[in-house]
């Protein structure tokens, strides 16, 4: 039996999007559970969807013993602040050294977290780690899919593990392959060898999805490649909206003999790099999708789901972009519905005014983004609610929402569901909670870039996706970068970039 440590800090930085993540992000609600640390951890992360979950449950049954230490979340958005960064960290390492010695040591990272001062926040919270436990103890972590991994990752971590699902729906899993893995080498008392190749191209979120190809049929390849010597395959296709050196997609690999880890690390990234032409898709400006959606709804039997992708919470919007409302209006939608809108005034005034009233609102506006300007109109409020549900769908599997006063407003044949926390929009539960049946509307528009597929394509005629005002640019060529390394390609057999001039 082994003792292990776990705990983590998890982050995906939008170098572009309006707002920072502080620690008060880190501790409000959502759909993340709060900064937790200690015995309340386990208890707290117990049957979520969540990597450091199932990390725990698999370690568990494999006869170690682990030891709580802190972990932390928040949604998507601009830079961690330094003192968030600094707290979390100094929690989980003073934690670390009060408790110890440990036979190993699990973090549950997410691999693109920028800071107000460091642009690797994995990188260097594994530095520190593995300064303080020393070269002998084996420290290995668990990875976002959208990780921008780094050479410094791949450096301190003896062992890396990457979801493999977008929608991801295997967090959990990956948290228990990883402890499979770890278990591995404490019996070998070992240290895998390890490869690292960068992908030469940015990869567009939308185009990353695992339910189709590219990734679908790159994903399903990489057991095959865990054979023999190879222990382990990752490949991170990157978050593409984190202006840093090491931008963009990276496989790497871990097996128990050197040459065969390289070969496997050599032909996944030949197998990524053949793919590079395939990773692209068609975007409608906001009135095209709308009227082609309203086209599609008249004969189908199912909803057609419109992604909002550029204004999506889990890649750093605010949930509070107007382009999609606005669109629906105008062209005069019916048995359409948008979720989520983060607007706490809008919110709060609902609840002063009760069901049945009409208030006059002003969404979209907030952002200081080019083209989003404030929606104004007058609102039925239908329904109220005090924003606390668990999720259903298994993306969310195991959440409790908490998303403040909340309430499902109507303008003409639009509802829009409106809250005061910022929330993807990636369950069904999401509409329900304030009374909309998803299943029988005609057009639901969704904050959420993929995440959304996972609860929703099984009840959808048809997945549209629209570019409205919003700071997930849904082509990275279209973004101001200054920091990434010359040479990647900003988009699939796109433009190359040479550095700022």
């Amino acid at each position: 039996m082994a003792r292990i440590a776990v705990g983590g800090m998890q982050h995906e930085t939008n170098t572009f999007a309006p707002s920072k993540a502080d620690l008060a992000a880190f501790t409000v609600g959502g759909s993340r559970p709060p900064l937790t640390s200690g015995p309340e951890l386990l208890t707290t992360m117990h049957g979520r969807n969540v990597s450091i979950a199932g990390f725990v449950e698999q370690a568990g049954e494999l006869g170690h013993q682990v030891h709580p230490l802190s972990w932390g979340s928040a949604s998507p958005s601009d830079v961690v602040t330094e003192h968030a960064y600094e707290h979390i960290c100094g929690l989980i390492l003073d934690e670390l050294q009060r408790a110890g010695p440990f036979d190993a040591v699990y973090l549950c990272l997410h691999g693109a977290m920028v800071t107000e001062h460091l642009e690797d926040g994995e990188g260097e919270l594994l530095r520190r780690v593995r300064a303080l436990i020393g070269a002998d103890v084996p420290l290995v972590a668990s990875l976002d899919l959208h990780s921008n991994t780094t050479p410094e990752m791949i450096t301190h971590a003896d062992l890396m593990v990457a979801y493999r699902t977008y929608p991801h729906v295997d967090m959990a899993d990956t948290g228990a392959r990883t402890a499979r893995l770890l278990d591995e080498i404490l019996r070998r008392g070992e240290r895998p060898a390890k490869a690292f190749c960068q992908i030469p191209f940015l990869i567009p979120l939308t185009w990353q999805c695992t339910m189709a190809a590219p990734a679908e049929g790159l994903y399903a390849g990489l057991p095959a490649l865990e054979s023999g010597a190879v222990m382990h395959a990752s490949f991170t296709p990157g978050f593409p909206a984190a202006d840093i050196h090491h931008c963009g997609p990276s496989v790497f690999t871990y097996g128990w003999d050197e040459s065969e880890t390289e070969r496997a690390c050599a032909a996944l990234a030949e197998q990524v790099s053949s793919k590079e032409s395939e990773f692209n898709g068609r975007i409608y400006c906001p009135e095209d999708g709308v009227r082609e959606a309203m086209r599609l709804a008249a004969t189908a039997d199912k909803p057609v789901v419109i992604a909002d992708t550029q204004d999506n919470p889990g890649a750093g919007g605010d949930s509070n972009t107007a382009g999609m409302l606005r669109a629906l209006v105008e062209c005069g939608a019916e048995d359409a519905a948008l979720g989520l809108m983060v607007d706490r005034p809008a919110a709060e005034a609902a609840h002063a005014a009760g069901v049945g009233a009409t208030v006059n609102l002003s969404f979209g506006g907030h952002s200081g983004l080019a083209g989003d300007v404030p929606f104004t109109a007058n609102f039925e409020v239908e329904s109220l609610h005090d924003g606390n549900f668990p999720a259903t769908g298994p993306f969310y599997r195991g959440a409790v929402f908490n998303l403040g006063p909340s309430a499902s407003l109507r303008i003409g044949g639009v509802r829009v569901v409106v809250v005061c926390n910022k929330a993807q929009l990636a369950d069904q539960a999401m509409y329900r909670f304030v009374g909309i049946e998803p299943t029988t509307q005609k057009i639901l528009v969704n904050k959420s870039s993929v995440h959304f597929r996972a609860d929703f394509a099984p009840i959808a005629a048809t997945i549209l996706v629209c570019a409205a005002p919003g700071p997930m640019i849904a082509d990275p060529a279209d973004l101001a970068w200054r920091r990434l390394r010359p040479g990647v390609r900003l988009s699939p057999l796109g433009t190359t970039w040479n550095g700022a001039g």
